[in-house]
């Protein structure tokens, strides 16, 4: 029998948390209906033994190890060859759902088809929210975001970061971060899956702003809610979008993204 959900979590370098996030899904109120697949995508460390070590032999967990690391949305496309769930969920190591998200976010799911992805709030440790929902970026707002500009104009800040929204409230947005994920299996390989020419970076824009071009809605629904990491990838200085590797293929994969979906 297949199960219900088909859990990916995305790994590179940061085992320890992979394994936590795995764990931490066996205690989710419908456990009994998840595959959960721990995705190595090719740690160059210690990561792989540490995986082996820790899980091989746990009941619902399995470890997908992708020959070279390609990438957040290849890496995904990669994994989900493997899944045989109704829906498909894509976790970050550092994401931990509280135990009955699965079970609230799928009934809403099949209580309505017109949504195509959902996702949860998402909480820092010290509490704070973190805004991981927004409108469509132009290639302003990117550039504001990470520059002076956005003490200048910070009403357009709050517009595309959605700070005047109320983050209570169930409601359909633009696009949600990758960081969680939950969808239709049958619907992500209608999409084709994420665009693995983003190696990362708004691969989740993408697939969300494709999700709406075939009539689906994206829904932010915080009444359910998941712990997240503090640290993000992304950085947010200007100089940093120059200075450190991740910086420079965000900028890579926002010119693929324009260049897909036009300037804005």
């Amino acid at each position: 029998m297949s199960p219900l959900i088909s859990a990916l979590i995305l790994n590179y370098r940061t085992p320890l948390n992979a394994v936590n996030c795995a764990k931490n899904l066996l205690n989710q109120t419908i456990a009994d209906e998840i595959e959960i697949f721990v995705v190595d995508n090719d740690s160059d460390d210690d990561t792989i033994g540490i995986l082996r070590n820790r899980l091989e032999g746990l009941d619902k967990i399995s470890i997908i190890e992708v020959p070279k690391n390609v990438g957040f949305a290849a890496g995904n496309n990669y994994a989900s060859k493997y899944a045989r769930g109704k829906y498909l969920l894509f976790l970050n190591p550092d994401t931990e759902p509280e135990p009955d998200a699965l079970k609230k976010l799928i009934g809403i799911l099949e209580s309505d088809p017109s949504i195509g992805i959902i996702a949860p709030r998402l909480v820092f440790p010290d509490g704070t929210v973190r805004d991981s929902y927004r409108t469509f970026p132009t290639v302003i707002d990117l550039i504001i975001k990470r520059t002076f500009l956005k003490q200048i104009l910070k009403k357009r800040m709050r517009k595309y970061l959605q700070y005047d929204s109320d983050p209570l409230k169930n409601r359909d947005i633009d696009w949600v971060v990758g960081a969680f994920m939950l969808m239709r299996r049958d619907f992500f390989l209608e999409l084709d899956g994420f665009d693995s020419r983003f190696f990362l970076f708004l691969e989740d824009t993408d697939l969300c702003r494709r999700c709406w071009e075939k009539g689906k809605k994206v829904r932010f629904y915080p009444e359910v809610t998941a712990r997240d990491g503090k640290q993000r990838l992304s950085g947010s200085g200007f100089l940093h979008m120059f200075t450190k590797k991740t910086g420079r293929i965000h900028i890579v994969s926002a010119v693929k993204y324009f260049m897909k979906w036009g300037l804005q």
